[in-house]
């Protein structure tokens, strides 16, 4: 009897295996994350812990993504600030009437410092990375030039506005800056003191009208 060839088996191909483990995270969603805890608890009070707990990531991942807890830390106010200069850059930047351009950008600014309003965190800078400026060279320097640049995109305004005529000769754009600053850093300080919005759109319509004359 004669036997019928049998087919081979089939070798099935396995599809090459990556190598190294996945990501289980997203960095950039992580790093949202660890600005939040930073923004409301400041560096001393925020631990590997909370980190490790809100980003879901432990702690060699943490350090294998970020460095320590300082270098998360500046990365952190890196991002805050580059958000805060996204949401803020075409109000600067477009042409409009100065009172009407100071309105935006401190509505812009009251956005960022109450998002939520259960939980105001006001300014990374101001509630938090002064603080550690103090003692740390380069989040001072970081500190420092953010001030610098918003003083100089106020004067900017300023002094665009003065040329336009909506500013008496005598204004003094740097010295009007300064006060924009300070307002912004007012607010930002009363907001996360749980004062409500429209008693900070009220200091900010007394600053503009102070400072536009």
């Amino acid at each position: 009897m004669v036997q019928k060839n049998k087919r081979p088996p089939e070798i099935k191909q396995e599809a090459p295996r990556r190598r190294g483990r996945p990501r289980a995270y997203e960095p950039e969603v992580a790093l949202g994350k660890a600005l939040r805890l930073f923004r409301k608890g400041g560096f001393a009070a925020t631990s590997l812990d909370d980190l490790s707990a809100a980003t879901g990531m432990n702690r060699p991942s943490l350090y294998g993504a970020f460095g320590d807890k300082r270098e998360l830390y500046i990365k952190s106010y890196a991002r805050y600030r580059a958000d805060a200069r996204a949401a803020m850059i075409e109000i600067f930047r477009g042409d409009m009437p100065i009172r009407e351009r100071l309105k935006r950008i401190y509505a812009a600014a009251l956005d960022i410092y109450v998002a939520d309003v259960s939980e105001p965190q006001g300014c990374f800078t101001v509630m938090t990375a002064a603080s550690e400026a103090v003692a740390d060279p380069e989040i001072r320097a970081m500190v420092l030039d953010g001030f610098a640049e918003l003083d100089k995109a106020f004067a900017s305004c300023f002094r665009r506005a003065k040329e336009k005529g909506e500013l008496p000769p005598s204004a003094d754009p740097v010295v009007l800056a300064q006060l924009a600053s300070a307002t912004i850093h007012t607010i930002a300080i009363r907001s996360r003191a749980r004062v409500p919005r429209k008693e900070l759109e009220a200091i900010v319509t007394g600053a503009i009208a102070v400072m536009c004359g």
